[in-house]
């Protein structure tokens, strides 16, 4: 016993055939209604992003424009991405100021922001760097969820001299679970 592989396309046609054009129509406006409540989404949380266009295919939203910097970029990708429905983004996003990539971090049970500052920086009460790097959509760094995605930005030298860590209001220690 095990699994045989066949071609999917080849043989005996018993099955109804594909959707009608009708319903090919009305998929194409679904996923362009789709698409615009992602650019709705992205403009309502005042990102800053020019000539945004996003896309939506069978979960797939492809996103273009142009940021200044990285970390616009990288929250309107998480915007987008932490939408229910999409389950992957094709960047297409121009950054006029480049820099260094932040780490891109998925939430799991159990997590708070200063565990996983003290995960990515050694100390746990940096936890206001990624709570100020993932607003505006996070609102309170209380409130994570697992499969979220966050960024983790870069230490600067600054900030890993402790200049500029802040105490951002609130514990960081809650999670949202």
């Amino acid at each position: 016993m095990g699994i045989f592989k066949f071609v999917k396309d080849a043989g005996a046609k018993i099955f109804k055939r594909g959707p009608s054009e009708e319903d090919q129509r009305q998929e194409g406006l679904d996923e362009m209604a789709k698409g615009n409540a992602l650019v709705r989404m992205v403009l309502d949380l005042g990102l800053a992003i020019e000539d945004l266009r996003v896309s939506y295919d069978n979960g797939v939203a492809t996103v273009s424009g142009t940021t200044e910097t990285q970390a616009d970029k990288e929250k309107v990708i998480l915007a987008i991405g932490n939408s229910q429905g999409v389950a992957e983004v094709d960047d297409r996003i121009e950054v006029v100021t480049p820099e260094p990539e932040a780490t891109m971090y998925t939430v799991v049970s159990g997590d708070s922001l200063s565990k996983i500052a003290l995960a990515h920086y050694g100390d746990a009460m940096k936890y206001p760097m990624i709570f100020e790097a993932n607003r505006p959509m996070l609102e309170d760094p209380d409130k994570i969820y697992p499969g979220q995605v966050l960024r983790i930005p870069p230490l600067t030298p600054a900030v890993s001299r402790g200049v500029g860590g802040g105490d951002g209001g609130g514990s960081g220690g809650g999670g949202g679970m």
